[in-house]
């Protein structure tokens, strides 16, 4: 369960909150509304301007399922899970890594992994944590929060003793600044680091507006025991089948458009 915690802390700041309700309309009827508690800075997850790839897959489960969309912002910070789902104020979270024990989870609608992103040189790239060539590179790698909690690339590098090699960025940043996550790999354009590991989706995309290498990290499971892929679903609170059996029937039909959301 700690490891568990640990593991979904990471990857919260790219998650979205999904709740079901219903609002009148002038007929007397009703229509559900899916309210989305997302963050408005957040690429390539969720914008406010709806921008984002998870943006696109939460219109599509809602035309799906008939419903409208109203979304709440809120920047993600500790306690999001909880606060969102736990506490009765969500009944749906998107984003969560399957298996995750305090919620009811539907299939996974994704999958992805650790990337190192560099600039292009020419060489071989990066591709393992066992690459002689990291013990002479200054890394970037992603931490949780203001105390700096190590996510798993970060345990991998400290098992190997690379720690003086290495440059934390926090991901959640600061937050009046575009997509506080993406200074890991903006640093690896600017030359503040040779080489960063970043969460595959942000490493992706923020990689390719700046013309820089990404490449998946190997193997999917670290010599330390921590996974460093994971398939991505959505969780529902606990006893509310009929909600994840209503959006596992949606991942299932749309699956094609989900796999490219646009």
């Amino acid at each position: 369960m700690k490891r568990t915690c640990l593991l979904l802390s990471l990857l919260l700041p790219y998650c979205g909150a999904l709740v079901c309700a219903d609002d009148p309309k002038p007929d007397g009827t009703t229509r559900r509304v899916l309210r989305i508690v997302a963050d408005p800075n957040n690429l390539p997850f969720t914008n406010e301007k709806g921008e984002g790839f998870e943006n696109r897959i939460a219109e599509l489960v809602a035309r799906d399922l008939d419903a409208d969309i109203r979304y709440i912002w809120r920047a993600q910070r500790r306690g999001f899970f909880r606060e969102s789902l736990s506490e009765g104020n969500a009944d749906l979270v998107l984003g969560v890594p399957a298996g995750f024990e305090r919620a009811l989870m539907t299939r996974p609608y994704y999958r992805s992994r650790y990337a190192f992103v560099s600039r292009k040189s020419g060489k071989p790239p990066i591709r393992s944590f066992d690459d002689p060539a990291l013990k002479s590179l200054k890394i970037g790698v992603q931490l949780i929060g203001d105390d700096g909690t190590n996510t798993p690339p970060a345990h991998a590098l400290a098992a190997r003793g690379l720690i003086k090699n290495v440059a934390g960025f926090t991901v959640y940043g600061d937050y009046a600044e575009a997509n506080p996550p993406a200074r890991i790999v903006n640093a690896v354009a600017k030359g503040d680091v040779d080489v960063a590991v970043a969460w595959g989706p942000l490493a992706g995309y923020f990689a390719k507006k700046a013309d820089l290498a990404v490449t998946l990290v190997e193997p999917e499971k670290d010599r330390t025991g921590l996974p460093l892929g994971f398939s991505i679903a959505m969780g529902v609170r606990k006893g509310d089948r009929e909600l994840r059996d209503r959006l596992d029937a949606v991942l299932e039909r749309r699956r094609s458009e989900i796999d490219d959301p646009g």
